[in-house]
């Protein structure tokens, strides 16, 4: 294919961007790392960031078919404890839809940030280990985040922003092979557990989870022995690095929502088809934040949806691009779009009125002047290929 797939919103490739080294804008710990190996950096999220390497179209279909090595130490890595006899998962039911009293240990659980309307503040994951709750949140959420859940939470929970610590992401059909050689024992992780490693002293936290749509893992480390182990890693022949434009195209194909983009404060849970993050308990006990409206949406309908687009042609919409009707009147918004290489077409999600969310409905975009048109499709687009107790 010779199609050339673009970085997402937000990381265009400015050829000044390498020297933006703005006090705002910060380093992660294996920024001469990515420098050293060609990585193209650019300020995301408020950190410079390896936007790719040797190219995203290269790199998208590497881990597609191999593994592929993520650097997302710019995410949030929260640690919760208590004192005074309280329940820190408990606690933390008061903001989040989930059951985290109901996780076992080693066990990780997908869930949302709420606002008192219902409105998501941020996406999440939350693990329960043995001494303590762990949270991985949205590297340009984290610190308003933090001061969320501050405001939400007994004064007897702490909160730690584990700031020395590294976060990095292998993914794809042969990052087991990779990282089993050097952790064995780590093929025993099946999607959404995780568990406590070491490498040459180095203390590790490994779930098994990604953002890629892949069979993978993320490993969360000292920053210090970052760079020894990814070298490691390297060492593998399955493994090379991937920059966030593949991120980006990777996660589209897979129909998994970008915080920002596809969600915001202003979707709730069903409008942004994540209602399985609702637990029945929960449901049940209708004691989240924003619970009445989530739970009538869900009852009735929301008023506009997350859906999927096949769009046609060869070229992509983009966010910003909105759904219109044969008038021209815009009924729907893209929030997210791009050539997808896997699929061989370009790809989007959009919002759209209830009654053209079912999958089949054509429907015409506009962007820059430009009409195209679009289906609803089913997501994801390619199949999850997720290791579950089992088997795949």
């Amino acid at each position: 294919m010779s199609e050339t797939v673009h970085p997402p919103e937000g990381l265009a490739l400015d050829p000044d961007a390498e020297d933006l080294d703005t006090p705002e804008t910060q380093h992660l710990p294996l920024d001469a790392w990515h420098r050293t190996r060609g990585g193209r950096m650019v300020p995301f999220a408020g950190y410079h960031m390896a936007v790719q390497y040797e190219g995203i179209m290269a790199e998208h279909l590497w881990c597609r078919e191999n593994a592929g090595l993520f650097d997302v130490s710019h995410m949030g890595q929260l640690v919760f404890t208590a004192e005074d006899g309280v329940d820190v998962a408990q606690a933390l039911e008061a903001v989040l839809p989930g059951d985290v009293t109901g996780l076992g240990v080693g066990r990780m659980r997908y869930s949302l940030l709420l606002d008192e309307n219902g409105g998501i503040l941020d996406d999440l994951m939350v693990t329960r280990r043995q001494d303590d709750i762990y949270m991985v949140v949205n590297g340009a959420t984290k610190y308003d985040d933090i001061a969320h859940l501050l405001d939400h939470l007994p004064d007897a929970v702490t909160i730690n922003l584990q700031d020395e610590q590294a976060l990095l992401a292998l993914q794809g059909p042969k990052a087991v092979d990779a990282l089993s050689r050097l952790m064995p024992g780590v093929e025993a992780l099946v999607f959404m557990t995780a568990g406590a490693f070491e490498w040459q002293g180095t203390p590790l936290w490994i779930s098994r989870s990604g953002y890629t749509g892949e069979d993978g893992f993320e490993i969360s480390l000292s920053a210090e022995s970052a760079e020894a182990f990814a070298e490691a890693l390297l060492a593998q022949g399955e493994v090379k690095p991937i920059g966030l434009g593949a991120r980006d195209s990777l996660r589209l194909e897979a129909g998994l929502p970008l915080y920002g983009h596809d969600l915001n404060a202003e979707t709730t849970p069903i409008m942004g088809d994540l209602g399985f993050a609702l637990s029945k308990r929960r449901r049940e006990a209708a004691d989240f934040p924003g619970a009445a409206h989530i739970l009538a949406e869900r009852e009735n309908g929301p008023a506009s949806k997350r859906v999927g687009l096949l769009v046609d042609g060869r070229q992509p919409v983009r966010e910003g691009a909105t759904v219109v009707d044969e008038a021209g009147a815009v009924v729907g918004r893209v929030t997210s779009g791009g050539f997808a290489p896997s699929v061989g077409q370009p790809l989007a999600m959009a919002y759209v009125p209830t009654a053209l969310a079912q999958p089949g409905t054509a429907l015409r975009l506009a962007q820059r002047g430009k009409i195209h048109t679009g289906t609803v499709s089913a997501m994801p687009f390619i199949p999850h290929r997720y290791v579950r107790i089992g088997g795949k």
